[in-house]
Formats: C-alpha cells, sequence, structure tokens
C-alpha cells in the first residue's frame, strides 16, 4: 500500500489485483513472442493435413467406388499422434519455459494469486490450440475427401459419424496441451515433463488391450484411446472380440484429464513457495 499527500491529510492508494483478462493478455503476449511458436503451429498443422492426403491416396479400397466414411484415412494415427505429441510438449513449455529461465519468480510478485496465473495460462493454452485443433481436423478432412470425391468415393460433413469424428479430432490437441500445461506445473522439469507426457498420451495405452476387463478399462481411460473410439465410424456387434469403450465413456475421458490435471496443478501450486 501506498499513500498520497493531499491538503486534507493523507489517502492510502493500494494496488488493485490483476483482472483476469489481463493475465490472459499477458498470457497470450508471451505464448505469442516465442518465435518458434508459429513455425511449430503451421509445421504441425501442415504435417497432419499431409499424413491425411498420404493415407487416402494409399488406399487401395477408396478405387471401389463405395461411398463410406474411413476415419483412419481422414484421421490418420500417425498424423494425430504427432499432434498429440507436439500440443502436449508445448503445452508443457508454457510453464517450463517460465521455471527454466527464472521468470516465474517476476511473475509470481507481479501475481501473487498464483491458481489465476495457472487459469490463464490455461484459457490461453485451451484456445490456441483448440484453433490449432479445428484447422488440422478440418484439413484433413476436406484433404482426403477431395482425393476421394476424384474416385467418386467422398461423403459430406453430414454423412454418420463424421461430425463426431471432426470434433474429437479438433479437441484432441487442446486436451492434450491441457495435460501438458498441468504436468509441468506439477514436474517443474522440461525433460521429466515430456518423457511423462510422451509416456503418458502415447506409450502407456498400447501396453493395456481389450481381451480381458480391468485391462480393458485402463485402455478406455487413456486418451489416444477415447479419440479412436470416438472418430470410429462403427459399432461393434454382439460377437467381437473383447471389450470397446463406449462413446459418451470416451467423451468423459477427454474432459477429466485435463481438468483433474489443471486442478492438481492448481492445488499445488498454491502450496508451493514458487
Amino acid at each position: 500500500m501506498t499513500t498520497l499527500g493531499s491538503g486534507s491529510g493523507i489517502i492510502p492508494l493500494t494496488e488493485s489485483p490483476a483482472r483476469f483478462r489481463d493475465l490472459f493478455a499477458s498470457e497470450w503476449i508471451k505464448t505469442r513472442s516465442l518465435r518458434s511458436t508459429p513455425w511449430t503451429i503451421g509445421l504441425t498443422v501442415l504435417f497432419v493435413v499431409g499424413s491425411a492426403a498420404v493415407a487416402t491416396s494409399a488406399d487401395k479400397a477408396a478405387g471401389s467406388g463405395h461411398a463410406d466414411f474411413r476415419p483412419f484415412d481422414a484421421y490418420p494415427a500417425a498424423g494425430f499422434w504427432t499432434l498429440m505429441l507436439v500440443a502436449g510438449s508445448m503445452g508443457a513449455l508454457t510453464v517450463v519455459s517460465e521455471y527454466s529461465s527464472g521468470l516465474i519468480r517476476t511473475t509470481t510478485v507481479a501475481v501473487p494469486a498464483r491458481g489465476s496465473v495457472v487459469l490463464a495460462k490455461a484459457a490461453v493454452t485451451a484456445a490456441l490450440w483448440t484453433a490449432v485443433g479445428t484447422a488440422a481436423s478440418t484439413g484433413s478432412f476436406l484433404v482426403s475427401q477431395a482425393i476421394l470425391n476424384e474416385r467418386h468415393a467422398g461423403v459430406p460433413i453430414t454423412h454418420p459419424g463424421v461430425l463426431r469424428a471432426l470434433v474429437a479430432s479438433a479437441l484432441l490437441a487442446p486436451v492434450c496441451a491441457l495435460i501438458g500445461l498441468g504436468l509441468g506445473v506439477l514436474l517443474r522439469h522440461g525433460a521429466a515433463t515430456m518423457v511423462t507426457s510422451v509416456f503418458t498420451l502415447l506409450m502407456l495405452p498400447p501396453m493395456f488391450s481389450e481381451g480381458d476387463r480391468w485391462s480393458a478399462d485402463i485402455n478406455h481411460a487413456m486418451v489416444s484411446a477415447a479419440w479412436k473410439r470416438l472418430v470410429q465410424n462403427w459399432e461393434p456387434g454382439p460377437g467381437s472380440l473383447g471389450y470397446t469403450a463406449t462413446v459418451p465413456g470416451s467423451w468423459i475421458v477427454y474432459a477429466l484429464w485435463p481438468l483433474i490435471t489443471i486442478a492438481l496443478a492448481l492445488l499445488v501450486v498454491r502450496r508451493r513457495d514458487v
């Protein structure tokens, strides 16, 4: 608190707490000022869309003229696993880079409400990567269908399963970015955060099959498994082997992972000295 003298006496002046929109603007400036950000995003979207074009062109069945939605032509695993990896890493870097450079001390001095800072970072990350995911998802669908239309095998966006796959693939990026951000706050170390993010998002799910119920339950609780289920446009029959995730359950997985990691980050950051 500071004071200001006047003819009638001393008037106390207090600094008002930073508004959330000011924190959001500050975090957006930090993100935008990194020269690597637009290059990383641009190359990632280009790779994801390019992988959809390659997968569609390589699909020999596409020449049959049968109009059906092929989700792993429009959304090939290689492209969207790359999107998961980059989004998770970039989300983590929004926090880890400040810890490694020491800028986090300046941030906490300027804004003692550390939870608000984390929420502002999360809001910027979610907005940015939702836009990136939307561009990658829409571009992948449009490119793949343009190729299929040459063989009279394309489908419109109103085709069953298309819109769900489009939305699920678009939201995959912000979900992974927020998970990476939460892990960055929890671990505060670049290498440890990257390894944990890659292990959690990409390496852990294949370790659990759908042959046993307990193993299938763990697999279905992973983000990559939820994405695979959401982009499928078929329902398993009663005689199918193993256990299959449900569509509502997969949407719940999408929601819980970022919510839990950010909630843990808020809990931890308020208890730490820095």
